[in-house]
């Protein structure tokens, strides 16, 4: 039985809290949680051999230290060997390393190769003394970089993921493997040895991008637990039953009076699709796809109208604060006039708000409005008869089902809408949300104009900046986007930070705002309404905009380092721009030289505004695979498979689902999912 991370030696609360949020709940987990990359310390390059943007790892004693003051204060460090010299920058120092470096120390440094006004160079680098009593010895395997989260040290991750595969390693801790026998795969625990610790000889890339087969081996497993997790649930579908509601077409039509335009047919023709489930007994289970900007608003509105026009409840749930704000504010103008009681709840809500807000639910409330804390235990409805989960993706099989309970009543369940800005090719949407029907909307309401799309290189930053003047200095607002560094939210908002006050020191006269992920909610929600009102002009920002933030005035858009970004996350983020009148612009920075994907993938962005054609190009690219806006998000439940990358694994996965025993099935279910006992079959 794997053990709960909280009982794992140097593990208290605060990093199983941590743990937790990359979903690592139980010691087995720490196998799963896949590197993002490699590092070589198995061998040291000579100072005469290293190459500008190569990482390598250097060893050699210290000539000479300085403290600097030029532009900013620096501690310049020269480290040679018998071949030559490299300088080590410092733009933030201590005390402590001042000793380190203390001329004659032999030092072991580890890091990118730059050519700087002294030569080469690197820019803080990972540098230990090599004492006395120093262990010197090279490892023989490539060093894991795994995703981390805020508050959890990626040392204190890696030592805990060591421990559990030498576990592994010397027969401590069993992974059983119901698939031997039943498939040529590599073996379940070579596979885990082999991404954790892989010799020299790999090969790197297809480790990274997911096709050696180890990453394939895991991927197959990890496919096979969801399809047999979603067979299982829509059996038990089979036994349930909904409330039949009315067609509740005079709300309906109230509401469109209320906003003032027109729905496009496809919008008129969705919503059909929905009222034709919804007067139905059986539960409604509907996947709604719809590019950004197309009205998916509009038509989760409706839907929850004809819950309420029944006398039921109808809730609203989204991934991020700042989305399920701007729905709670953009439903209570719509809803409120016509004599509906919204709800809001979230994470923020404390004390006597919350108490209110636990009351309405409870009673006289007609939708909910909230982020996760809506599947929280304490949270009771009077009658929940529909939900609708936006940002599906975001979310995991458990939360979803667990709001699903709190509108259960023996056999009857609620209907349930899931919407997603992030366009699905059918066959993978029928895959991945197998039991679904599935609605699309596919035209924007008119008058919307494409956004022009450029790449630019980095090289050309003050160009850029004089292009953002421009435009600022014309009253338009504007997004700049720093996307993720490394998954480390420290990392991500040291650089938004640092971009911002660049920024703001190119960009005098213009009020520059800043947001990311390690901001309090309070903090990230006000900076966005004084975005939104015009009184920020330019807003810096991690990909915590990806979704949700509607701005009409905000019409140019700049990615930073945008060939990191998978081709839906971009469109995600372009779509941000575009929903006023205005020419909407988007701006890649990107930095060279290009890969053959990350080129294609900027060449895709530039040559097309359809979501669809998007995501069709993304599995044809079979890259890190953003088909599903995967992120490390903590709530994405695939952690090693992509529905892009391994499109081709899904018919032999069918097959092993047939051929799988049921004790075999609860194990596979039991390790990638967990809780397998919410799967009930019949």
């Amino acid at each position: 039985m794997s053990r709960p991370v909280g009982d794992l030696p140097g593990v208290g609360p605060q990093v199983a809290a941590r743990l937790k949020a990359l979903g690592i709940l139980v010691e087995t987990d720490l196998l799963f949680h896949r590197p993002l990359r490699y590092e070589d310390r198995t061998r040291i390059t000579p100072m005469n051999r290293v190459r500008p943007d190569a990482r390598v790892q250097v060893e050699g004693r210290v000539m000479h230290q300085e403290v600097v003051q030029r532009r900013r204060r620096m501690l310049l460090v020269t480290l040679a060997d018998d071949s030559g010299q490299i300088t080590l920058r410092y733009f933030r120092f201590y005390p402590s390393q001042l000793r380190m470096f203390r001329v004659g120390n032999r030092i072991r440094c580890f890091g990118d190769v730059r050519f700087g006004p002294e030569g080469f160079e690197m820019a803080h680098p990972e540098c230990r003394v090599l004492g006395a009593g120093t262990d010197h010895a090279l490892p023989e395997h490539l060093t894991p970089v795994y995703p981390v989260t805020q508050g959890l040290a990626r040392a204190t991750l890696t030592g805990l993921i060591d421990r559990a595969v030498e576990r592994v390693e010397n027969g401590q801790l069993e992974l059983i493997d119901p698939l031997v026998g039943l498939n040529d795969l590599m073996a379940l625990d070579q596979a885990v040895l082999t991404i954790h610790r892989p010799g020299p000889g790999e090969n790197l890339d297809a480790l990274a991008d997911g096709y050696h087969r180890a990453v394939q081996r895991l991927a197959c497993e990890e496919l096979l637990a969801h399809h047999l997790a979603l067979a299982r649930l829509n059996r038990a579908r089979q036994r349930q039953h909904a409330v039949a509601l009315g067609p509740g077409t005079a709300l309906r039509n109230s509401l469109l009076e209320r906003v003032g335009f027109e729905p496009t047919a496809a919008q008129r023709r969705v919503v059909s699709e929905i009222v034709d489930d919804l007067v139905d007994e059986r539960p409604m289970r509907r996947l709604l796809q719809g590019d950004v900007g197309s009205g998916k608003t509009l038509v989760a509105a409706s839907a929850m109208l004809t819950a309420v026009a029944a006398g039921r409840q109808a809730a609203i749930v989204a991934p991020t604060e700042i989305l399920a704000e701007q729905h709670f504010n953009t439903l209570s103008g719509w809803l409120e006039p016509l004599g509906l009681k919204l709800a809001w709840l979230a994470g923020k809500v404390k004390g006597k708000a919350r108490r209110q807000a636990l009351e309405a639910l409870a009673g006289e409330a007609d939708i909910a409005i909230g982020t996760h804390a809506l599947f929280q235990a304490g949270v009771r409805f009077r009658d929940l008869a529909l939900i609708v989960v936006d940002e599906q993706h975001r979310f995991g099989v458990h939360q979803r089902l667990s709001l699903a309970a709190k509108g259960s009543a023996g056999e009857r369940v609620p209907h349930q809408l899931v919407m997603t800005a992030t366009p699905i090719p059918r066959t993978l949407a029928m895959t991945a949300y197998a039991g679904l029907e599935v609605s699309v909307i596919d035209e924007l309401p008119p008058g919307r104009k494409p956004v022009t799309t450029v790449a630019i290189s980095q090289g050309r930053r003050e160009e850029i900046i004089e292009r953002l003047r421009r435009a600022l200095a014309e009253g338009r607002q504007a997004y700049w986007v720093c996307p993720l560094i490394e998954e480390s939210d420290l990392l991500e908002a040291q650089a938004a930070e640092s971009t911002a006050s660049e920024l703001e020191r190119a960009l005098p006269g213009f009020s520059v705002g800043l947001i990311h992920g390690r901001m309090k909610a309070a903090e990230k929600q006000d900076i966005m309404a004084r975005f939104s009102a015009g009184d920020i002009d330019l807003l810096v920002a991690t990909t915590v905009i990806e979704v949700g933030v509607d701005v009409p005035n905000a019409s140019l858009m700049m990615i930073e380092n945008a060939e990191r970004l998978g081709l839906s996350q971009l469109h995600q983020l372009r779509g941000r721009v575009g929903r006023g009148s205005a020419q909407a612009a988007c701006v890649l920075i990107y930095k060279p030289p290009l890969g053959d994907t990350a080129r294609a993938r900027l060449e895709t962005m530039r040559e097309t505004t359809d979501g669809f054609v998007i995501a069709e190009k993304d599995l044809e690219l079979r890259g890190p695979g953003e088909v599903l806006g995967t992120r490390q998000t903590g709530m994405l439940r695939f952690r090693v498979a992509d529905l892009g990358r391994d499109a081709e694994l899904l018919d032999p996965v069918r097959n092993l689902a047939e051929r799988l025993d049921r004790g075999g099935a609860d194990i596979v279910i039991e390790r990638w999912i967990g809780e397998a006992e919410q799967f009930v079959d019949v």
